[in-house]
């Protein structure tokens, strides 16, 4: 896969309030004046859009400022659906606008390694995902709140540094951790229906809604892999149930669940889809029998 676009991503990395505007003023001053373009936004942390306001005075009000809490509300799959629904509501011709971006990094998006290899994962695959669009993006890394082992990773996954890896590789070196093995005591469904899902998942005391959705998940991700070759399994203690269907079609695809569909209603083909809007992990093996994917809820 190819990341030649005009989408520029870039990246900038600081420790100090004056260094983060030392960087966002400039970047928000040449969206102000890029043509054929919406005033640029800033989505951060309250604290630095205060600093842009009492620092730009009367011009704060160019500028569409976002909380960061606002916009990163769940897992980075729901972050990739947040930034393509505001491009296609917001943005000028081609998807033109700066966004200046700050991820949660003292909240979920750095709570453990495990949600910050899915956020290393999105900056990634952002570089296939908006390749065609003409947008414009800043991602803010505060090491005050990122720390310095988030940072490497992240400067992997931007082109204007000099350690930038192809997010195919990437993607795959994310990928080559072995997954934990399941309980011994896992269920096995061989017909893995909404209705049984979903009567084991009440049964584990996942409250009936978040039931309903996982199993709906879990279904859709079924479909989508065609037929299974072993019994579903089903383990984990609410809200962390954990589902994993082996099936012998590989996926391949890393942006395989990423792309969002042109309607909101699951059809066939975008179980992945809406497993990763729904689920806060969607794991993907592929080896030489067929695929391995594991679904945790929460």
């Amino acid at each position: 896969m190819s990341t030649q676009g005009p989408f520029d991503h870039r990246i900038a990395v600081f420790g100090t309030d004056d260094a983060f505007l030392a960087t966002a003023l400039p970047f928000l001053t040449e969206g102000l004046a890029a043509p054929e373009e919406p005033p640029p936004v800033a989505i951060a942390a309250p604290d630095k859009l205060d600093l842009l306001r009492d620092t730009l005075g009367g011009d704060a009000q160019r500028i569409t400022c976002i909380p960061h809490t606002d916009w990163y509300t769940g897992s980075a799959a729901n972050a990739v659906a947040q930034a393509a629904g505001h491009l296609a509501a917001h943005s000028g011709p081609g998807g033109r606008v700066h966004l200046l971006m700050e991820p949660v990094w003292n909240g979920r998006a750095g709570r453990s390694v495990r949600e910050t290899t899915e956020w290393i994962r999105y900056e990634a695959l952002a570089n296939l995902l908006f390749a065609p669009m003409a947008t414009t993006v800043l991602c803010a890394y505060d090491t005050r709140t990122a720390g310095t082992a988030v940072v490497e990773a992240a400067r992997r996954a931007h082109p204007d540094t000099g350690v930038y890896v192809d997010p195919v590789v990437l993607t795959a070196e994310l990928d080559s951790v072995p997954l934990p093995p399941p309980p011994p005591d896992a269920a096995r469904l061989a017909e893995p229906t909404v209705d049984a899902v979903q009567a084991w998942a009440v049964g584990r005391g996942l409250p009936a809604a978040d039931a309903e959705l996982f199993a709906t998940a879990v279904t859709e991700t079924a479909a989508h892999l065609g037929p299974l070759t072993r019994p579903a399994l089903l383990w984990g203690d609410p809200p962390a149930c954990v589902a994993e269907l082996c099936a012998a079609r590989r996926v391949d695809d890393p942006l395989a669940g990423f792309v969002p569909p042109p309607v909101t209603d699951p059809e066939p083909g975008q179980g992945l889809w809406y497993a990763r809007q729904v689920c806060a992990y969607v794991d993907v093996r592929d080896d030489d029998r067929g695929a391995t994917v594991r679904l945790q809820y929460a």
